[in-house]
């Protein structure tokens, strides 16, 4: 016990560090920002493979910033591999926006459940409407 009867903690006694971050900041010398990509360098391939943050910090590996991982350049003869992140939402391209438009034409197009074609009565495989909330309907298959 100390003097005064109380008995400081050791952790409300310790001087805070801000040597010590979280987060994970870029390799390159005098480059604070956060890292957001780790290089890899695979010599008997000569290649430098690029790809998303690893998971632990590896002693032979690089973490890069976004403005560093950009600007990479690999060694003369040497190819640099950039893996894609796989979490990171992909741009669609024309065939999916056509796609999509067209599914969404078809579900706005309007169907006549009376008829099937040839006026021949209601098809065996629609499902049957049992009961409807708001915009959802909870469906029953004819057969059960």
């Amino acid at each position: 016990m100390t003097r005064g009867g109380s008995r400081r903690s050791p952790l409300k006694s310790a001087v805070p560090s801000n040597i010590v971050s979280p987060v994970r900041r870029c390799s390159r010398t005098a480059c604070g920002r956060p890292a957001v990509a780790t290089l890899t360098y695979v010599y008997a391939d000569s290649t430098a493979v690029l790809g998303p943050l690893a998971t632990y910090a590896e002693p032979h590996c690089y973490d890069l910033c976004a403005e560093h991982s950009e600007r990479l350049t690999a060694p003369r003869g040497w190819e640099v591999v950039r893996l894609s992140d796989g979490s990171a939402p992909a741009h669609p391209s024309g065939d999916d926006l056509e796609a999509l438009a067209n599914a969404v034409r078809e579900a706005a197009r309007p169907h006549d459940r009376g008829a099937d074609g040839g006026g021949r009565g209601p098809r065996s495989a629609d499902p049957v409407e049992v009961a409807r909330r708001g915009h959802l309907r909870v469906l029953r298959s004819p057969d059960s």
